[in-house]
């Protein structure tokens, strides 16, 4: 998944991010509402982890503005106020759900997860095609019985192309579900990421590359 976390506080918002890479996502920063739009009408994000108090655009407003753009994006709302007021504010204005501060972190991971899975349609906790088995919940795969240990970015591009169902999945949406806003797309990260991925599921090759479109396992 595609995660932003807004958060005033540059400690606590590169905390969260750090923790939410290791599940694993793709996670941007950013430090103020006005910041938080600009990247949520460029990007496509599946969870965005909003602090309610921030500056230059409120996390009211930031919250507002997605909801009524129609955006798929869930809403995952942060506050010091743990008053059920201040809960249901949150709520009415779109909210998908709401955690006080403190938090555990593993709370808030759980919380990030479980939006996610609503922000896309549902799929089974284990993906299965052409002989390769993603289990997404314990983050391994296996191809034929045959355990494959892969990379964080590996099991993420994989996953993202078992979940393809055949269809071809084009390098930009591999970059918008794997990677955060700070990968240079000219790189070429996504090719040299299904080579490693290829190299680590042998024989016979099964990522198909379709030129100048994507790749496929069809």
């Amino acid at each position: 998944m595609r995660v932003l976390v807004v958060e005033d506080e540059p400690m606590l918002a590169e905390a969260i991010a750090e923790w939410l890479r290791a599940e694993p996502h793709a996670v941007d920063i950013a430090l103020d509402g006005a910041a938080a739009l600009e990247r949520v009408w460029v990007n496509d994000y599946d969870v965005l982890v909003l602090d309610r108090d921030i500056p230059r655009v409120h996390g009211d407003e930031v919250c507002r503005q997605v909801v009524d753009s129609e955006s798929e994006v869930r809403i995952l709302m942060l506050t010091a106020a743990a008053e059920i007021g201040d809960r249901v504010d949150g709520l009415s204005l779109g909210a998908d759900d709401y955690l006080t501060k403190p938090f555990a972190f593993p709370e808030l991971a759980a919380r990030v997860h479980a939006l996610g899975r609503r922000s896309r349609p549902a799929a089974p906790p284990v993906l299965r095609r052409a002989g390769i088995t993603v289990d997404t919940a314990r983050r391994q795969v296996f191809r034929d019985g045959r355990y494959i240990p892969l990379s964080k970015k590996e099991f993420a591009v994989l996953t993202e192309l078992v979940r393809g169902d055949g269809e071809v999945v084009s390098a930009e949406q591999l970059l918008e579900k794997a990677w955060d806003e700070h990968v240079d797309p000219f790189t070429g990260v996504v090719r040299l990421t299904i080579l490693k991925v290829r190299r680590k599921l042998g024989e016979p090759q099964i990522i198909e590359t379709v030129p100048g479109v994507g790749y496929r396992i069809p």
